[in-house]
């Protein structure tokens, strides 16, 4: 229980640092932030990490850093004209 609740405080610390350091105005919710955060962190372990034994957890920097590059892969796909393919838009 304490697992998750950590990753839910430290997905939130995450998620409003990258989007605060984002150029332009990132505009999402409480919710959708911890799960920028959290999958900034996902994102940075698998990249920075790969081939240490496993999965480990990424470092601040590092997930803040996953975290960016993920609010700038969901504004691509959106630029893309996600509704043309039948997906609703990302609304970034």
């Amino acid at each position: 229980m304490l697992n998750i609740l950590g990753a839910i405080i430290t997905g939130l610390i995450v998620g409003a640092l990258a989007r605060l350091f984002y150029p332009g105005a990132v505009e999402m919710g409480w919710i959708a932030t911890i799960l920028l955060g959290v999958g900034g962190s996902l994102l940075a372990g698998l990249v920075f990490h790969r081939g240490r034994g496993g999965f480990n957890r990424a470092g601040c920097l590092s997930s803040i850093l996953g975290a960016m590059a993920l609010i700038l892969i969901a504004r691509l796909l959106d630029f893309q004209g996600l509704e043309s393919l039948g997906i609703e838009g990302l609304g970034f």
